[in-house]
Parts: C-alpha cells; sequence; structure tokens
C-alpha cells in the first residue's frame, strides 16, 4: 500500500512490516537538525516508529511532526566544531573537546547504545553523521547507514595540523567508526569522505514551504515592493549591535537568532526563536548569512541570492560555496565590512543575481525511501564510487586513509592541485629554464628588464594580458579572482613586474635559526607579483572598497590584492584595507598590533605576507606610502609543500613594491626584511635561509649561507653530474604550526642550558685557575683548563658554533631528553628565542632538538667539500649518506612523517637493490626538508636518464601505497636579485583595443 505524510508531502511506499529506526543527529548547528527532520518526516508518514538521539531543540522537530510514532531522545554523542563566535572554529577546543570525551566515555557510551538500540529493537541506525552510532550499531548487530555531506574525520583532520600529532588518532578513531556503515547517502555540496564503504548520491534535503512569500509578508506587515533582506547567523549574532544606516534606504531586515533583550533599529525587525525558516527566506529579496548545508540548500530550492561570511576553519564550507556561485546564488561579503556596516554594495549586487538552481529538492523522500528498504533488507550498492573511483576522488583532495592496526599517519593537504593536474605535468630534461616565448606577452612593452627566457614570466604575462578589458566570457575564467583582477589595473599606465621563486633545502635545515651552515637551491616553480600605483582618486575600486571610501569621506591611499590560486585553499581571493589602517597616530602601529589586524578574519590571513611587506618597510625604513596600490598575485609555489612558498609571496611583493616606489633595497637586506614580515606580521617563527634563498639565489647553484644571522658564504654550483629532485609528501607541512614551533623552543632552551652548565663550570674552574697562577703553575694549564672555551660557550649565540666533540665531551649527558615549560622556566627564566614563547603547561622534547643543529652544521660543511670531490659514486654515496643522516635527525626531533619516511624509504630500497643492469645506482640520497613534520623531501643523484626513470619509479609506488601521486620538483631558477624587476605598460597599439 502507499501512505501520504499529514501534510501533502511525497508519497512513501510502506513494507509489509512496521519497522523502527534510530535516527543519530550530530549536535553541531540547526543544519543537520533540519535536514534530518525531513526525512524522518517520511518514515513516520509511511507508518514506522523513528527515534531520533540528538542535543537539537525538540521544537525542530515537533512543530513539524505531530505523531506518537516520533520519539525525542536528548543524548549529546559526538561534539562537532566548538565555536569562539559565530563565524571562528576554535580547532584546538574541538580536538581537546573529541579528545577528552571520546577517551573518557567510549566505551561506556557503545555498551549504553548497543543495549538501548536492542531495547527498541532497531531494524535501522541512520547517524548525521555521528561516529560512535555506526561502531554502536555494529555492536548490537544492526545495519547502520550515514546520511550527510560531510564526515567529522575530514572536519578534524586539517585542525590536526595546527594542534600537532598528538590528536591524530582522533581522526583515524573517526573514520575506523565510519568504516562499519553500511553506505554513505551523500548530500550535494559534499567533501571527499573515503572513509565510507560504498556511496549513493541523493537530491537536495530541503525543508518545505508552509506559507506563500504573499502570506508571509502579509503577516510581518511588508509590502511586496519593499526589498527584504534575511539576517541568519544561527543563535549567535546575540550580541552584535546592528544599525540603521547599514540597510540601503527602503530595506528592512528580517533578524533570526537575536535575544529578548537585544534593542534593534527601526528598520530590523526581531524573528520568534521557533520562526520557520524556509517561508521567511522564500519571502525575502535576499539573505545575508554564514554558509551552512541548511542554508545553502534553501538558498538554492527556492533561488534567494545569498550573501555570505566565510567562516574560520569550517572545513565544508568550500565545497557548499563553490555549489552556490556555480548555480549564480552567492556573493562573498568582506567580514571587516559585515562588522562596520558597510552593507550596501553586496545586497544592491545581491538582487542583480539569477539564481539557477533546478535540480530536484526532494532528497527527504528519496532517502527514506533507501532507508526503509535497507531495513527490511535490500542490498544497495551503487557501483558508481566504489573502489578505485572512490579513491581517485579521494586523490584530487590529497587525502588518504590507512586504518592498519597501531599505524599513525600524516595529514595530507586537503587542497593540493589534483592528480589530472599533477600527471599531465611535463617532466623537464635540464637545469635550466629556457623555453620558447609565447606571443601573447606582446600584448605588454616592456620599459624596464628583461625576461631572462624564463617561460613562467611569459606565462604570467599572458595571463595579465587575458584580463585586459574585462573579458570574462570564457568558461576558465568565471572565477571570482579573475573578476577582481580585471579590475584591478589600469591598463594604460605602468606596472611593475618582480617573480622570487622557491627553495629546495638540500642541507641545513630547521638548524638555520641556530647559526647553521645551509646549502640551498632555488627552485624553478616561482611567485609573479605585479604592483601599480596610483593617485587615491583615480585609483580602479572594486564597489564596496568605493562604498567605503564615500562613507568615510572621501579618497584616501587604499591597497587591493588579489590572488590567483585561492580556490586551492579555504582562503578569500581578494584583500582591501585603508592604508592608514597602518598608523597609529603619526607613526605606524606596533608589530603586535599589526599581527593581531591580519588574525582577525583567517580567510584573509594570506593578506599579512604582501601587505605586510608594506607595513614592514614603513616601520623599519620610514617609507609614507601617500598613493594607492593595487597588486596582483600569481605563484606557481605550491602551498604546504615545505619549498618556501610564504618567502617567494614575501620577497616577490617587497621587490615588485620597492620597484614601483624607486626604493634600492640590496638583496639581503631585501631578505632580512621579509623575514620579519613572517616573524613579526604573521607570527611563524621561521629562520631567514628561505627568504634569502629567493632574494639571493641564482639557477643551478646552492646558496652556501651561515645563518649569523644571514651571511652568504659562496654560490656553489651544482656539479655537472649530479642532480637534486623534491619529492612532495602529499602531507601538508606548515612553518606555523605547533610542532615546528616546539623543536625550535627545545632547541633554544638546549642552547639556555649549555650556556648555564658552562657559566656553572667557569665558576668553579676560575678559582682554580687562580690559586695555581699565584702557585707559579704554568700559564698553560689556563688553557688546558679550557677556560676561554667555557667562556665562549658560556655567551655562546648560536648553538652551531658548539663543536660536536664538545657537545659530547662536557654536555650532552646533562640535557634532558624533555622538560615541561614550567619546570624550565622556574630553573632558567626564559629561552631567549624572540620569536616563540614557552608554555607552561606543555612538555617540550630538548635533547634531539639541541643535538641536532650542532651535528647538522658538521654535515653540511662536509657535504659542501665534497661537491668540489672527485665525480665517483664514493662521492655521491657519502653525500647521500649525510642526507640520510640528516633525515633520521629530523625525525628524532619530531619532525617526521609516515608520508616523508615511505619516500625516503624508497630511495633506500633503490640505492640498495640488487640489479643485473649495469652502472650500478643512480639515486644516492634523500632527506625531508624546511621545517619537517611533512611537505617534500630532496633527493640525490646522477644526472642521468636512468635517475630520471627512477624518480618516476618511486612517484607510482608511493601513489600505489597511499593514494596520492607526489609533485616532483626539478630545475632551477634565479632569485629575485638576479630576476631584477619588470616595467611594463599596455601597448597603444594592441589588436584588443
Amino acid at each position: 500500500m502507499r501512505v501520504r505524510d499529514g501534510d501533502g508531502g511525497g508519497e512513501v511506499t510502506a513494507p509489509p512490516q512496521h519497522l523502527v529506526f534510530a535516527y543519530y543527529i550530530t549536535g553541531h548547528g540547526f543544519g543537520h537538525a533540519t535536514r534530518a527532520l525531513e526525512v524522518v518526516r517520511h518514515l513516520v508518514a509511511a507508518g514506522h516508529d523513528v527515534h531520533v538521539v540528538t542535543a537539537a531543540p525538540e521544537f525542530v522537530f515537533t512543530t513539524e511532526i505531530a505523531s506518537p510514532s516520533l520519539h525525542i531522545r536528548k543524548v549529546l554523542l559526538d561534539c562537532g566544531a566548538v565555536q569562539a563566535d559565530a563565524l571562528t572554529v576554535d580547532r584546538l577546543a574541538s580536538l581537546e573537546k573529541v579528545f577528552f570525551y571520546g577517551r573518557s566515555a567510549r566505551e561506556s557510551i557503545l555498551k549504553t547504545e548497543a543495549e538501548w538500540l536492542n531495547s527498541i529493537k532497531a531494524d535501522l541506525v541512520v547517524s548525521d553523521v555521528v561516529p560512535v552510532a555506526c561502531r554502536a550499531a555494529a555492536h548490537a548487530g544492526i545495519r547502520s547507514v550515514c546520511v550527510t555531506n560531510f564526515s567529522w574525520d575530514f572536519i578534524y583532520a586539517e585542525y590536526v595540523v595546527a594542534a600537532g600529532h598528538h590528536h591524530r588518532s582522533i581522526v583515524w578513531q573517526i573514520a575506523e567508526d565510519y568504516s562499519h556503515c553500511e553506505f554513505l547517502l551523500r548530500l550535494p555540496g559534499y567533501c571527499p569522505m573515503p572513509a565510507f564503504c560504498d556511496v549513493i548520491d541523493v537530491p537536495l534535503v530541503v525543508r518545505r514551504l508552509h506559507r506563500s512569500r504573499y502570506e508571509v509578508r502579509k503577516e510581518l506587515g511588508i509590502a511586496d515592493d519593499v526589498k527584504l533582506v534575511i539576517f541568519n547567523f544561527g543563535g549567535q549574532p546575540a550580541g552584535w549591535e546592528l544599525k540603521k544606516e547599514w540597510l540601503p534606504d527602503g530595506w528592512l531586515c528580517l533578524v533570526c537568532g537575536a535575544s529578548d533583550t537585544q534593542e534593534l533599529p527601526p528598520n530590523f525587525i526581531k524573528l520568534a526563536k521557533d520562526a520557520y525558516t524556509p517561508d521567511l527566506m522564500a519571502a525575502s529579496d535576499c539573505m545575508l548569512g554564514k554558509i551552512g548545508y541548511g542554508t545553502v540548500s534553501e538558498a538554492l530550492a527556492y533561488k534567494l541570492p545569498f550573501v555570505f561570511v566565510r567562516r574560520d576553519y569550517f572545513n565544508e564550507e568550500p565545497f557548499l560555496r563553490n555549489m552556490l556561485e556555480h548555480y549564480q546564488c552567492g556573493i562573498e561579503m568582506i567580514r571587516r565590512d559585515l562588522l562596520t556596516g558597510h552593507w550596501k554594495p553586496y545586497l544592491q549586487r545581491a538582487i542583480t543575481l539569477q539564481p539557477c538552481y533546478d535540480g530536484p529538492i526532494n532528497g527527504g523522500e528519496v532517502a527514506a525511501h533507501i532507508l526503509q528498504d535497507t531495513a527490511v533488507g535490500k542490498k544497495y550498492i551503487s557501483g558508481k564510487l566504489s573502489g578505485a573511483r572512490r579513491l581517485r576522488d579521494a586523490i584530487v583532495l590529497g587525502y588518504q586513509l590507512q586504518r592498519a592496526p597501531g599505524r599513525d599517519v600524516g595529514i595530507p593537504d586537503w587542497y593540493s592541485l589534483s592528480e589530472k593536474e599533477i600527471s599531465v605535468r611535463p617532466m623537464p630534461t635540464s637545469h635550466d629554464m629556457n623555453g620558447s616565448p609565447e606571443s601573447s606577452f606582446e600584448d605588454f612593452e616592456i620599459l624596464h628588464g628583461d625576461m631572462q627566457g624564463l617561460t613562467d614570466t611569459m606565462s604570467f604575462l599572458k595571463s595579465l594580458s587575458g584580463l585586459v578589458g574585462n573579458d570574462l566570457r570564457s568558461p576558465e575564467k568565471q572565477t571570482r579572482e579573475r573578476a577582481a583582477a580585471s579590475v584591478l589595473f589600469d591598463w594604460e599606465e605602468e606596472i611593475y613586474v618582480a617573480r622570487a621563486p622557491g627553495r629546495l633545502d638540500v642541507m641545513g635545515g630547521i638548524a638555520d635559526y641556530s647559526g647553521s651552515l645551509v646549502l640551498q637551491m632555488p627552485i624553478r616553480e616561482a611567485c609573479h607579483v605585479a604592483v601599480q600605483r596610483s593617485d587615491p582618486t583615480k585609483q580602479k575600486q572594486w564597489k564596496h572598497t568605493q562604498a567605503r571610501q564615500l562613507a568615510n569621506g572621501g579618497a584616501v591611499p587604499v591597497l587591493q590584492i588579489v590572488s590567483f590560486g585561492s580556490e586551492l585553499s579555504n582562503r578569500a581571493p581578494t584583500f582591501d584595507m585603508d592604508l592608514s589602517d597602518f598608523m597609529d597616530g603619526e607613526k605606524p602601529m606596533s608589530y603586535d598590533k599589526a599581527k593581531e589586524y591580519f588574525s582577525r578574519d583567517p580567510s584573509q590571513k594570506w593578506a599579512a605576507y604582501v601587505a605586510g611587506t608594506i607595513f614592514v618597510l614603513m616601520t623599519e625604513l620610514g617609507v609614507r606610502f601617500t598613493d594607492s596600490m593595487s597588486i596582483l598575485v600569481s605563484s606557481s609555489v605550491p602551498e604546504g609543500k615545505g619549498v618556501s612558498s610564504s618567502a617567494s609571496v614575501e620577497v616577490a611583493s617587497m621587490s615588485a613594491i620597492a620597484a614601483a616606489y624607486g626604493l634600492n633595497i640590496a638583496p639581503r637586506d631585501l631578505a632580512l626584511l621579509c623575514q620579519k614580515v613572517e616573524n613579526r606580521v604573521v607570527g611563524a617563527p621561521c629562520g631567514v635561509m628561505d627568504q634569502m634563498t629567493s632574494a639571493c639565489g641564482e639557477a643551478n647553484k646552492l646558496l652556501a649561507m651561515v645563518c649569523q644571522p644571514a651571511e652568504v658564504k659562496e654560490l656553489v654550483s651544482i656539479p655537472t653530474h649530479i642532480r637534486f629532485w623534491g619529492l612532495d609528501s602529499g602531507i601538508r607541512h606548515s612553518v606555523g604550526g605547533t610542532d615546528y614551533g616546539s623543536v625550535r623552543v627545545g632547541t633554544y632552551m638546549g642552547r639556555k642550558m649549555i650556556k648555564c652548565a658552562a657559566s656553572d663550570l667557569l665558576s668553579e674552574l676560575l678559582p682554580s685557575c687562580t690559586s695555581m697562577q699565584s702557585g707559579y703553575s704554568n700559564p698553560d694549564e689556563y688553557e688546558e683548563h679550557g677556560v676561554d672555551l667555557l667562556k665562549s660557550e658560556a655567551s655562546m649565540e648560536y648553538l652551531c658554533n658548539l663543536p660536536p666533540h664538545r657537545y659530547e665531551a662536557v654536555y650532552a649527558k646533562d640535557i634532558p631528553e624533555t622538560i615541561t615549560g614550567d619546570v624550565f622556566l622556574e630553573k632558567y627564566g626564559d629561552h631567549n628565542d624572540a620569536v616563540t614563547e614557552v608554555d607552561q603547561k606543555r612538555s617540550y622534547c630538548v635533547k634531539a632538538p639541541t643535538r641536532h643543529p650542532i651535528y647538522e652544521n658538521s654535515r653540511v660543511e662536509a657535504f659542501k667539500a665534497l661537491l668540489t670531490a672527485s665525480k665517483t659514486d664514493e662521492q655521491l654515496s657519502a653525500l647521500g649518506e649525510l642526507m640520510f643522516q640528516c633525515h633520521y635527525s629530523y625525525n628524532a626531533c619530531g619532525l617526521g612523517s609516515d608520508g616523508t619516511d615511505r619516500l625516503v624509504n624508497l630511495v633506500q630500497e633503490i640505492r640498495h637493490r640488487k640489479t643485473s643492469r649495469t652502472g650500478g645506482p643512480s639515486l644516492f640520497g634523500a632527506k625531508i626538508t624546511g621545517g619537517g613534520s611533512g611537505g617534500s623531501v630532496c633527493v640525490i643523484g646522477k644526472n642521468c636518464l636512468k635517475s630520471s626513470e627512477e624518480i618516476l619509479e618511486i612517484q607510482k609506488r608511493y601513489k600505489a601505497a597511499t593514494g596520492y601521486l607526489p609533485i616532483v620538483f626539478e630545475g632551477s631558477s634565479p632569485g629575485a636579485g638576479k630576476f631584477g624587476y619588470l616595467k611594463i605598460r599596455r601597448r597603444s597599439t594592441s589588436p584588443s583595443n
């Protein structure tokens, strides 16, 4: 028979028997509850009992479903994401809450839930998207299905990058729980979810409408021709002060989630807590809010233009945002404009959108059919996304899932390049970057500088040429970043272009901040930055920038930045600010205030790397910028790979700005200024080798630099028989991450301990020496007792100045393996590092981080000397051995990862394997690079065809084991100093005129 639900919804075929469903709903937000409501409604209408297990308010369900077959059980079984405010997820607090909750109560929860499921005689467990529900169902011997667009292993895994590896087990436990689910009903706007065995796609799940637009407006007393915006940020904005002038004249705003005591202006209307949002959305002209599944699905369904503000660390957002924009339904508002009331240009733009979603919106009914059939024993196997296809979907975002017992693998970069983009990349066959010129760059007249045959520079000029005339008709140009860039420059005026490469850390790595010699190679991949200065009254401005200018009373110098590649990471593609924001009265603000300024909105924190160069020039060199500035950033140096993407952006940005303003800054000085950007404005505790290589490096040479603080010793030509490669592990590296910072703290702790120990030994030794001198002892005994050595060690500035034999003979035995922050501070006072802080509650590894730079400096010295030795396999073997030693020293510090270890092991296997092929091995060594904890490895080998074949073999074997195809970095290019800058202007005779 067929049973129609009681309120005009779709029909669901009832099976022969009555069924019992247990529906678990996460406690994070209303969106999960509102979409689950639609599925539950259809199940109840078909005559089944549904037990909803949730922490969401009961009224969400009971106002829509009045039936004794609906049972609400108020239980919180997952913690969701802890929100610091309406727009910010607290990543560490989220993990800590899950970690504590999961460890303390997991076994008890599993037992309780299994017993409860058996007590209600559940036929099927449905989860949206509570991990433990799947495991509990398995314990109870009941099948389970998930209905969702994201899973918590995906959400939390990105948080682990910031929180540290000790939280990794959370991610894999959640994925293991999900693996017990029979299949996933996947909703549109989905994230990668490879933990599930099988996947079935269903349409949007959308709440139905109860009243028409006319009925809603009539009840509210709002005429049909009045523009109406619904302000929907959940229950969070109760404390926000909303002002009348924020709306365009004649507009009204419906406010969801306002507190009972909150006073609103007369053009803002407070809605009841239980107001039915879909009806109100359908009666509005646009919505202003944050992205979530509920708001996005209903905006699409009811063709409501959506002005959205990004949410920090809300990792499902990019996928929902892309869906909004694909159907011409979304426009992004900058957070600063939300909070300061510059709403008008966004709202006026929103009502010109023409949302075009025409897909089905009956996902609730479709899901209910599938759940009902599953409960009576039907086997659903989609076949579409199983096996290799599902793995391929995961690879696109660099996500690997390994659930081998006892294994703990690293967290990859969610937003890496796709497999397709990587695999079609040509394999270069030589060191140089020379290539055939392309005609498109001829649209510009080069007034100063030389492209030096660099094909990527030609491509950048081609990209600029494609922006001329605001021609966005071709599909590949329909992105917000290109739309913004197309109106960024005045094409009749001069534009300055600089280029700065990333770097491959051959030797030295994290020993740079301890004063080591380092050997760094500038890579082929580089960042290009184009800068144009203009009179504030003549600058081409975006509409929201113009609105802010008008509100502030006239033209002031404005900075506008567009960053290409924003869609590969969850960041906004544009940034703008008044340059006066950097001032505190008559002088620049403090570094702490500048850092805080860029930290307010993490989706735009990337701008600190670019705009921070302006602030450092103002602060350190006293430069005053009275002109407006437009900047376009385009980088081929991939983020999170350990090849200094941030340094290349900083160096290219400062170089282009210096050229535009006629500032003559030597490459070394520019690198030191860029390090201040990273340390003081961005807040990443890096050494200076990255910026020095990007600024001072030369193609096909290793920059040999002593980091005390930054002295270029020489440029070492790479012998023609030797070649270096970088291989990306797919595991995201961040120099600002917790592990890198904690190792740096441990290193400085060790230095302080050694200095204190030297002082103590010196104080014990000096009275003895004085006594011997007064007794006419041999004066040479001063040297024999090492007084001078101890004096230098007591005042040691750089740990790398301590030779390994002195460390082992005098200090090694007294350096602890670990120490807690409070114990260290109580005994030693401070670790004397300006860019890191000691956390009193944290335990730090000390011995390995102290030992590493002392030995690394010696390894680098030996490596440099060996480069000029005779061309033999013994030379290459010795170089490779030094790299292997460096790699395992990183691991001892806690900066290793499964991915980089796997790559190094593959090199070792090829190095030592027995083969019938003549000529012996071609690859000789490998090591993790840069800050470690993921990223890339550097490989050394012979410059021959066989070594390239073996690199390709490693790529394939790594992909077979992990599902991720490594990017290969090879080839070299000049640093920013050697490149100089280009001054270009569009040719007046261009055919596009």
